[in-house]
């Protein structure tokens, strides 16, 4: 007969996976008096400490425990500040002290490094934060059927856990969506349910300058503001002008789509415009619901400031820079050398860096809407090979073909932003071949008490 009892295990922890938590393994004793292996990730707990978990169906060979009692802890381990933080899936390492996290960031980035044959003394300490605390200048929320507004619960995406507070969004950020909370319970407004497929309130879009302070609230519901809606809505933009004057974008969005994204069919201004004014570096851009744009803005500086200070650029080259966005980068480089061409496949940011180099006064620039390695044949054949390039990819790289034609384009100086050091370090490898030298990685923590890490890195051809 199969076992299938629930067990106790003492465990510990050999180390963290992809997203943070704990791993351990633990042996169990089957029916037949043999020993079988089982995987344990273990949320909340960190590397060398033993703890006392409670298994379900252990003889499934890999499970998700939640540990009972820590037996053994770490030295860096510490309360964590937020009410919610058991459950909620915003963070998972505010039981880490924070110099604790970038340590473990910092190894983390040398491991990929390593991994790929580099010498991992090229990495640098990542920097972090002197407040690790509402740093964040968007957030998404979302609405449980009920009405609540929250995010999701840390392993179980179909459960919203109903927050309080947040303490890694903005502080004015969390007062508003608060208030919209607050208007939802008293109209008894309920939510999108995603397994039937019904309701009204989907998620709640909150994004703000920490420098202009100008901020936007989006709602995404599955039908417009009207008819039946229409004094609920016209109650919520009186609540919102009457207590946030800093709100410029006041948006109801329509989103009947299955896929449970913040994305719109059709856009209303409830109050304001459809768009906000933020600055980074010095350079104004504009703002809609739907841009890519660094999520925190004290690191985000940093990350340019250092980008600026190793790739050197100089008023006689050119440059390209890839997966270029709404200009973040472009803007503030395009200043500092001859000219720049931005390429990115999102029509909707080339318009805005387009937009955003005209707001800032820059005539040396030019974007072109295209898929990374087409745009870069189609850049060389009109601008000519670069002295200097930027790519800022995604979480997922840049990609062999990319790199490899990036290579064949023999730029002096490469400088690759990351925000995945495992996609970076394999990206890099494909540049060795072309004469590329790997010269220095800078970790920066744009994303404390989570796991992720970006670093800014030069390369240059000898």
């Amino acid at each position: 007969m199969k076992e299938t009892q629930s067990k106790v295990f003492v465990a510990e922890i050999n180390g963290l996976d992809e997203k943070g938590s704990g791993k351990a393994q633990v042996w169990r004793e089957t029916e037949h008096g043999t020993k079988r292996k089982i995987k344990l990730t273990i949320p909340q707990t960190l590397p060398g400490e033993k703890v006392r978990v409670f298994v379900d169906k252990p003889e499934r060979r890999r499970r998700r425990a939640v540990a009972e009692e820590i037996l053994e802890t770490h030295p860096e381990r510490i309360g964590p500040e937020c009410p919610h933080f058991e459950k909620c899936g915003g963070c998972v390492w505010q039981h880490w002290e924070y110099e604790g996290q970038l340590k473990q960031k910092t190894v983390h980035v040398k491991k990929a490094v390593e991994g790929q044959g580099f010498d991992s003394d090229l990495v640098l300490d990542a920097i972090g934060m002197d407040n690790p605390w509402h740093y964040r200048n968007k957030m998404e929320f979302t609405f449980s059927p009920a009405g609540a507004l929250g995010l999701h619960e840390q392993g179980n995406f179909r459960k919203v856990i109903s927050l309080e507070t947040c303490l890694i969004a903005g502080k004015e950020m969390v007062e508003a969506a608060m208030t919209v909370a607050d208007w939802v319970k008293d109209h008894n407004l309920k939510g999108y349910n995603k397994d039937k497929h019904e309701g009204l309130l989907r998620h709640l879009m909150v994004r703000q300058s920490f420098i202009t302070g100008e901020m936007m609230l989006a709602i995404f519901a599955t039908k417009g503001p009207k008819d039946e809606l229409q004094a609920a809505t016209d109650d919520l933009v009186k609540r919102i002008e009457a207590n946030f004057p800093q709100v410029k974008s006041l948006l109801w969005m329509e989103n009947t789509d299955w896929a449970d994204r913040t994305q719109s069919e059709n856009t209303h201004v409830l109050a304001g415009r459809d768009f906000i004014y933020d600055e980074i570096a010095g350079y104004r851009f504009r703002l809609w619901f739907d841009t890519f744009f660094q999520t925190n803005p004290t690191q985000a500086q940093k990350l340019v400031d250092i980008a600026l200070e190793i790739g050197k650029p100089k008023k006689t080259e050119k440059m390209i820079d890839l997966f270029c966005g709404v200009g973040t980068f472009s803007l503030p480089f395009a200043s500092r050398v001859d000219k720049l061409a931005g390429i990115e496949i999102v029509e909707s940011s080339i318009e805005s860096a387009k937009r955003n180099a005209k707001d800032n006064g820059l005539t040396n620039t030019y974007f072109l809407a295209k898929d990374a390695r087409k745009g870069i044949d189609e850049v060389l054949e009109s601008f000519g090979n670069p002295e200097l390039l930027l790519l800022d990819p995604p979480r997922s790289g840049a990609g062999g073909k990319v790199i490899r034609r990036i290579g064949r384009s023999k730029p002096e100086r490469i400088v690759y932003v990351s925000c995945n050091p495992d996609t970076f370090a394999t990206d890099i490898k494909e540049l060795e071949p072309f004469g590329y030298k790997l010269k220095v990685v800078q970790p920066v923590d744009l994303f404390p008490h989570t796991v992720h890490c970006e670093a800014v890195a030069l390369l240059e051809l000898e």
